[in-house]
């Protein structure tokens, strides 16, 4: 009884007109938001970190996509945003779904552009205290979203694993 139940409220639904269908399915469906961040890497293998003003631990420059922007847009804009470096985006991302805070991450690794002096990376907004480039083998205390994201890149193999994941 359920399935014949169940076919027929998929076979009405098809039906609709395919607007009304996209209405539905955002209506009953989860909301989540969309963070966008950067593994930015030197040529040497350092990589650039940031102390943000709500956590201890060091952290990737990034943040939450705007409506409608694209994640790699959002990653590049937000880098520039916190430490006044231009980046640009290598290879392909890796993704991390947080169900329980609704929020899906795309994470870059991203290399400073041409034009500008990595050593020029600046703390430029208020929610970030420091930046600071580690060599490779020498990654500081991460905060566990960075060491989570870092993990999820290491697996494509566009950077090397962390040395040292949040105690």
């Amino acid at each position: 009884m359920r399935r014949r139940i169940m076919v027929a409220l998929l076979w009405a639904f098809g039906r609709l007109p395919r607007g009304v269908r996209r209405r539905i399915v955002r209506a009953v469906s989860p909301k989540y938001t969309v963070g966008a961040l950067c593994m930015v890497r030197r040529d040497d293998g350092s990589v650039l970190l940031v102390r943000h003003s709500y956590n201890k631990r060091w952290g990737t420059l990034g943040g939450l996509a705007k409506p409608g922007e694209p994640p790699e847009v959002a990653a590049v804009r937000e880098t520039r945003e916190e430490s006044g470096l231009d980046v640009v985006v290598v290879g392909e991302p890796t993704v991390i779904v947080l169900p329980d805070l609704r929020r899906v991450d795309v994470v870059y690794l991203a290399r400073p552009a041409a034009h500008c002096d990595p050593d020029s990376a600046r703390p430029t907004s208020a929610e970030i205290l420091e930046t600071r480039w580690f060599p490779p083998g020498e990654a500081p205390e991460l905060s566990a979203d960075t060491a989570s994201a870092w993990t999820a890149l290491a697996r494509t193999g566009l950077i090397e694993r962390p040395g040292q994941l949040p105690g």
